[in-house]
């Protein structure tokens, strides 16, 4: 509230700076009017010029001052009634007398513009007695020049009009037909006649002294319909300065010019004029209800325009002509809906031991907060899709089917935070058999493992609160059966002792701890290093057929862990045996990340620096390494799939698959770091990323699998597919952007525009023109010619005061419309020269050929109650127009029917990303959804189904509120 009170003051300030500014704008107009005034008075009658100069600098002032807008305005008061001056009243807006507007007079006092006056009362001799307060204004006219009884000519009648630009108003900010105030200028419509000129010079009737008589002009509405304009006037005598003096001009020399400079000013001032007065309720409804009238004239009613506001902000949405009643607008979620198909990336970059092969023949691994079952011979996904957060670890049951995965705690949409848990699955039916620890755990679970003694009977949690607390589950029955405080280091990894459900081990940094429960308690033991260095991490550990502990550390080596009997010259008699290293063998360059055994006693380990796999005998005796390509990362998980055949997961998130003789190729692969670039290609199964790790790549949504990849200097941000297939665009981080050859992978063109990083690239639906938004607030158009090879810089749009966010093409090429990221919505002219289109209702039955902008009326149903303006990140409309999906900051992508023109627009909703999700982009035939996340690096393609039949939506069309028209941008 406080703030919505604060932006109401502003609103305040902003509108009395407006309305000085139109002040001085009308002072100004005036001024170059007055002086064309005086020289066709000086052509007219000399003596009459003289008069005037006389009535406006007889207050004191020399005679050779002239005529200026200063004088003209000011009230000359008599020294005996000076307080008269006090009760006429100048508009700041340049209107002068009472303040009721002029539409509110009577139609007889204002069918002469040039005098408002009322009859005398009887008895009243003065002049200050016979006008009324309100009505004592007096002007001076061409007509008054006239010689006495000689009728005006009607082609020199001067009659008040409305100043060229005002009339046209800003779109956005419409006069009520009875509140809104009329601005008027005076204007000789036709030049004097040279035979009356000849007859005021010939006559000579027309005296000084009969100049600026108030008698002369003080007049009933009655005598201005009927009395001579040529009457003659009483003298004016010295002292009686008490006239106001209108301002008289003839026609503008340009008034082309002129009306576009007072539109340019008008735009600008009228915009801040009108604004809702209930600011205090902006707080209660983000999206509001109808606001001022939607036409440029107020012709219109209010259903025609609405009014949405963000962050206090009011937005302007025109309404198109072919809705005939918006009220009656029925918003239901689409009939289509999302199903995943399929998950691109595996997270291996932070997270260990998160990749099992499992007896189906599926590799279970996690990205975000899915867990894929991935078929490797089939080449088919399945996905456990229950968590709500990032999965963070996983572990495997002894009967290999039960699966175990933990999540983060993550943050809801009003940044409160969600409760991390455990569930316990089973992978062949992917039904959820328990939920642990909902509730109990801090920030989230880091590892997981099951017991084996007892054939999982029981299960070890560790958390990631600061004790990274250790606790033991009852699978069975969800219940804690011990608990205690780890460590305040980091811990990478727990396990049972494979012989013994009571001995529990977990290693982190610089620790390995031993420990024993026993009727619900812990107690504790710490591996002796002794003679030995102390590693910095201690990465993992695994069981050898002896019992004996091998754990992989930081400095590349595989130490062996033992019992001893303690040192009693040390430790004092009593002393209780020790876990101490007996033996280190140095394995490989850099960390020793994974260890896995293998069913004939023999050991793997992988190898952080060096990217080597290597395999040990069951006595730590090297038998065979391999070295993985450098651009898949080190080793970060092994899985043994039949002793010959290997699973590698790498830090650079991919998952290998191969054998020691035959090498190792990809089957997974993914980004590495935080993604913004989505692209579908506009006639093939498609898609292309780009984001901060510098990669670009090509994927196909029917095979799965990564086409090409390759590494630029800086990180891609946008990209965009030129519409014969042939060419992409990439816009990056520094300004640059460049079109590469899909075939060939090589810059066929690339260009800087300004210094700021590109947000979008958009080509026109012909493919001739191609737009670059970028943050330096400038849209710039290029001319593409030789099927995208070829780019000439033809224009630049200047107007967002924000950096652009988004933007789309019109199906006809000739306009663009642009949201930017102080949530404007503008319109352009490409084929006029990028000329910005401030009236906005003229665009309001325009067709697109794409939208993707964020803001406009077909998806202002979109925005969630409360939304700040940074919630949605991205949408997209179909190809077939009738959904449109929408990328969110809470990890979600909905999928809306299109237009959802309504707030609170029902829609499906997604989960499956970890992070923000930052695009979202139609495949050309509209089968299915790629949905991109920030953080989490995953890409998920999504299947539509439940199409709708033509004839049903041939039914529903007929009931629909909208005209037989098609519906603004449908083809």
């Amino acid at each position: 509230m406080m703030e919505v009170r604060l932006q109401a003051q502003e609103d305040e300030i902003t509108l009395l700076k407006s309305s000085l500014a139109d002040a001085l704008r009308r002072i100004r107009l005036h001024d170059q009017l007055l002086p064309l005034l005086k020289q066709q008075l000086i052509a007219v009658n000399p003596a009459s010029a003289r008069v005037l100069n006389q009535v406006c600098c007889s207050d004191g002032c020399p005679s050779s001052r002239k005529l200026s807008s200063s004088s003209a305005y000011d009230v000359i008061p008599h020294p005996a009634t000076s307080e008269l001056s006090d009760s006429v009243v100048t508009k700041a807006n340049g209107h002068i007398g009472s303040p009721v507007s002029l539409k509110q007079r009577p139609r007889a006092a204002t069918l002469d513009r040039w005098t408002q006056t009322e009859a005398p009362l009887p008895g009243q001799n003065t002049w200050q007695d016979r006008v009324p307060l309100h009505r004592r204004v007096q002007s001076l006219q061409l007509e008054d020049a006239l010689p006495s009884g000689q009728p005006a000519v009607e082609g020199t009648r001067a009659k008040l009009h409305r100043v060229p630009g005002l009339e046209e108003e800003d779109e956005e900010q419409e006069e009520d037909e009875e509140g809104g105030e009329l601005s008027w200028t005076s204007s000789v419509e036709e030049p004097i006649q040279p035979t009356t000129i000849r007859g005021l010079q010939r006559d000579g009737s027309c005296s000084p002294e009969e100049l600026g008589s108030p008698s002369g002009s003080l007049r009933t509405s009655e005598q201005n319909l009927s009395a001579p304009r040529s009457a003659p006037l009483t003298p004016i005598h010295e002292g009686e300065k008490k006239k106001l003096v209108r301002r008289n001009s003839e026609k503008l020399v340009n008034p082309e010019k002129q009306r576009k400079r007072l539109d340019k000013k008008a735009a600008s001032s009228a915009n801040l004029l009108i604004r809702s007065s209930s600011l205090e309720n902006r707080a209660k409804e983000m999206v509001a209800s109808t606001g001022s009238p939607g036409s440029r004239r107020g012709t219109y009613n209010q259903e025609q325009s609405i009014k949405m506001f963000i962050r206090g902000r009011p937005i302007t949405m025109y309404i198109p002509s072919n809705i005939l009643n918006y009220e009656d607008l029925k918003m239901e979620p689409p009939s289509e809906r999302l199903e995943l198909d399929w998950v691109y990336g595996y997270r291996g970059r932070d997270c260990r031991a998160n990749l099992y092969f499992l007896p189906t023949g599926e590799a279970v691994y996690f990205i975000a907060c899915v867990v894929v079952l991935y078929h490797i011979k089939n080449r088919t996904q399945r996905h456990y899709t229950n968590h709500t957060d990032c999965v963070r670890c996983l572990t495997l049951h002894p009967d290999k089917v039960r699966v175990a995965s933990g999540q983060t705690a993550g943050v809801d949409k009003d940044g409160k935070p969600l409760q991390p848990c455990v569930y316990i699955w089973n992978s062949t039916t992917l039904d959820t058999l328990q939920q642990i620890g909902l509730g109990t755990f801090h920030r989230g679970v880091g590892s997981v493992a099951f017991s084996f003694a007892d054939s999982g009977a029981f299960l070890c949690v560790i958390d990631d609160s600061n004790e990274h607390m250790m606790s033991v589950w009852d699978c069975s029955k969800g219940t804690k059966h011990a608990e205690v405080k780890n460590t305040n280091e980091a811990v990478f990894a727990v396990e049972f002792n494979l012989s013994d459900s009571s001995n529990i081990i977990t290693c982190g940094k610089s620790h390995v701890y031993f420990w024993t429960l026993s009727a619900g308690q812990f107690t504790k033991k710490q591996g002796i290093f002794g003679k030995h260095k102390k590693p910095k991490f201690i990465q993992c550990f695994v069981f050898s057929l002896t019992g004996d502990v091998l754990t992989g550390d930081s400095e590349g080596n595989i130490l062996t862990w033992g019992k001893s009997a303690a040192d009693v010259k040390t430790l004092g008699k009593g002393a209780k045996e020790t876990l101490q290293i007996i033996r280190q063998t140095r394995a490989h360059e850099g960390s020793v990340f994974t260890l896995c055994t293998l069913q004939g006693g023999g050991l793997l380990s992988g190898g952080g620096k060096d990217r080597k796999i290597i395999r040990w005998s069951a006595d730590l005796a090297p038998e065979r390494e391999c070295e993985i390509p450098e651009n898949y990362g080190a080793v970060r998980t092994i899985a043994d799939v039949d002793g010959e055949e290997l699973l590698v997961g790498t830090t650079r998130n991919a998952i290998l698959r191969g054998t020691f003789s035959d090498g190792f190729v990809a089957i997974v692969q993914g980004h590495v770091d935080e993604m913004w670039g989505l692209a579908t290609h506009p006639s093939q199964n498609n898609f292309l990323t780009c984001g901060h790790d510098r990669q670009v790549c090509l994927w196909n949504t029917e095979e799965h699998k990564l086409d090409w990849c390759i590494t630029l200097e800086e990180y891609g941000l946008c990209a965009d597919f030129c519409p014969n297939g042939s060419v992409v665009s990439v816009g990056l981080n520094t300004g640059r952007w460049l079109a590469l050859d899909l075939l060939t992978r090589e810059v066929v063109f690339e260009s800087t525009d300004g210094n700021e990083q590109l947000s979008v690239m958009r080509y026109s639906p012909d493919g001739s023109f191609l737009a670059v938004g970028s943050h330096d607030n400038f849209i710039y158009i290029y001319n593409v010619t030789e099927s995208g090879r070829r780019y000439i810089r033809s224009g630049k749009c200047n107007g967002h005061s924000s950096f652009i966010t988004h933007l789309d093409w019109s199906k006809d090429g000739k306009y663009i419309m642009s949201n930017s990221g102080d949530y404007e919505i503008l319109y352009w002219d490409i084929a006029a020269g990028c000329k910005l289109l401030r009236n906005r209702f003229e665009s309001k039955d325009r067709k697109w050929a794409s939208y993707t902008c964020v803001l406009g009326f077909h998806v202002m149903g979109v925005w969630l109650e409360g939304s700040d303006g940074t919630d949605i990140n991205a949408l997209c409309r179909s190809h077939s127009e009738r959904m449109v999906a929408v990328a969110d900051d809470f990890c979600k992508v909905h999928l809306f029917q299109y237009p959802c023109p309504k707030p609170k627009a029902p829609s499906h909703k997604y989960r499956g990303h970890g992070s923000h999700v930052t695009n979202v982009c139609f495949t050309h035939n509209d089968s299915h959804l790629l949905s991109m996340g920030g953080k989490d690096t995953c890409i998920l393609q999504w299947r539509v189904t439940g199409v709708e039949s033509r004839e049903r939506l041939a039914s529903v069309s007929s009931t629909s509120p909208y005209t037989s028209s098609p519906e603004p941008g449908t083809s």
